[in-house]
């Protein structure tokens, strides 16, 4: 997962994205690069070259506040980039981003000590509560489940085993998003726009990756991914993060055709590592599509169960 020079690569990946013309840096004669030099970030950002280089290099520890952040504004990161930013950085400085001035609110800080970073290996077999099974089951109406840094699926309800073929676990037993996603062809069918759901899961990786170093079940998922996909691998060095908070992803399933859902992500504050995510319909004709899948969920149990799932969504 270049954990140890995650900062230094994640650094690169971001300058080669940033053009000349973008930072207003006037361009003379031909240049060999597409993205910005180390020498003009460095200036850009009010740092010696030297610094930064050791930067990049993954040989200088704790960068100040001031320098990530005039790093943030040249790189032009975005607040999930910049959280991650920070979070690569409190690797060794241990440190809490401030608030982004473009945000109303930023993402939740990484885990404060170590104590906690070795609480976060045991997300995939700590379970989960059996009140929040029973919110599970309280939103029936609606698909729900519970999702780990790894993008594990330890719970979900009946509804979303039914619109979601992989959360009802694979060959390798329990249910993993990311897995179905890239290695189980039933994906590729489910979801209409494949391509951005395979960038956003790879970026979401990325992001728990940032946040949660001590996570040996997501490094058990990245490292068996890269092993088997051409296509994460490629995904993966592109150094691309995202937080899965809330937006809309489109479904093409073989009982009610095309959905497209709205979803939320839900922070468990008691659950280190675990979110809830809730996917609603944003109109009357989706409400129905759902109502329908819902009825057709309950005339077919063994579907809920993870036993037996259409051929076109299961993969």
């Amino acid at each position: 997962m270049d954990l140890p020079t995650g900062l230094g690569s994640f650094l690169t990946s971001r300058r080669a994205r940033v053009t000349p013309r973008q930072a207003g840096v006037p361009v003379v004669g031909r240049r060999r690069v597409a993205g910005l030099r180390r020498e003009e970030v460095a200036e850009l950002a009010g740092v010696s070259l030297v610094y930064y280089t050791r930067l990049e290099q993954g040989r200088a520890r704790n960068p100040s506040e001031a320098v990530l952040a005039a790093l943030a504004r040249v790189l032009r990161l975005d607040p999930a980039e910049r959280s991650h930013l920070y979070d690569l950085a409190q690797r060794t400085g241990r440190r809490t981003p401030p608030p982004h001035p473009a945000a109303a609110r930023e993402p939740g800080t990484g885990p404060a000590d170590a104590e906690s970073a070795v609480r976060e290996e045991g997300v995939q077999g700590a379970g989960v509560r059996e009140e929040v099974r029973l919110l599970l089951h309280a939103v029936g109406a609606v698909p729900a489940y519970v999702l780990t840094p790894a993008m594990d699926v330890p719970a979900a309800n009946d509804l979303a085993r039914a619109l979601v073929g992989g959360l009802s676990g694979g060959p390798g037993g329990g249910a993993n998003l990311a897995r179905y996603v890239f290695l189980d062809a039933g994906a590729r069918e489910l979801y209409p726009h494949w391509e951005d759901v395979a960038r956003q899961t790879v970026g979401f990786l990325r992001f728990s990756a940032g946040r949660h170093p001590g996570d040996a079940r997501l490094a058990s998922v990245v490292a068996g991914l890269s092993r088997a996909d051409e296509s994460f691998r490629r995904l993966w060095a592109a150094h691309e993060v995202q937080e899965k908070t809330h937006g809309t992803k489109s479904f093409r399933h073989p009982v009610v055709g095309r959905l497209d859902l709205a979803y939320e992500t839900l922070l468990l504050p008691g659950d280190t590592g675990l979110s809830l995510v809730v996917l609603t319909a944003p109109d009357p004709r989706t409400e129905a599509a759902l109502h329908l899948l819902g009825s057709w969920t309950a005339g077919h149990p063994e579907q809920s169960a993870g036993k037996r799932r259409p051929a076109s969504a299961s993969g």
